[in-house]
């Protein structure tokens, strides 16, 4: 740092461009961090389309999916779908007329919500999750994107066998009071004298 007359600001010391060369250093070190917060809140990816754009297409891949049970995409896009189908399968499995009201204001066709509500409801019906796998392709020729199958487990022809489902524990009504009381007293664990203590 040049040694300055006592007379003379230090800010007035440097160069107009220095000055506001660090003022837009520390603009764009905000911006990016900005950038940076707002790109880790987003809960879904934009696939570089507008919203309209972007639902509509999504709403044609999952529903071609419910209907050929294999379609094959981009790594991104697959991704998306997976997550949207499986919430469309777990709308099937409830069965009820709010499920059937949501699932048929996403899916094209009624022949789909009908695949939806009968044969995949039943065919995951010990199934918790997980109703679609994702398995990698290829590279794209042109654009070199990721290629990706997405597809139903447990169903004929499937790329890759599925795992068995993992039971669900029995779900045992809660006992009313009395009877819980009555059986932690009959099955409690008994009870140590203190009299053989003091006696050693």
């Amino acid at each position: 740092m040049p040694i300055i007359a006592p007379h003379i600001s230090q800010a007035s010391a440097f160069p107009f461009h220095l000055r506001a060369f660090k003022n837009l250093r520390g603009f764009y070190a905000f911006s990016f961090a900005t950038h940076a917060q707002a790109k880790s809140m987003t809960k879904f990816r934009k696939l570089n389309r507008p919203t309209g754009h972007r639902m509509s297409m999504l709403r044609t891949m999952v529903s071609q999916l419910v209907k050929h049970e294999r379609i094959e995409t981009t790594v991104a896009k697959a991704k998306e779908v997976r997550r949207l189908a499986d919430n469309m399968v777990q709308l099937g499995k409830e069965g009820t007329l709010c499920a059937a009201r949501q699932a048929a204001a996403f899916v094209r066709g009624d022949d789909v919500l009908h695949k939806l509500f009968t044969e995949l409801a039943y065919r995951y019906k010990d199934r918790a999750g997980g109703y679609t796998r994702l398995l990698r392709t290829r590279i794209r020729v042109g654009d070199a994107a990721p290629m990706a199958y997405i597809e139903f487990i447990d169903r004929e022809n499937e790329l890759r066998q599925s795992k068995p489902p993992v039971p669900q524990p029995p779900q045992r009504a809660p006992l009313d009071p009395w009877t819980r009381s009555r059986l932690t007293r009959q099955f409690a664990p008994p009870k140590e004298e203190k009299g053989s203590d003091s006696d050693n």
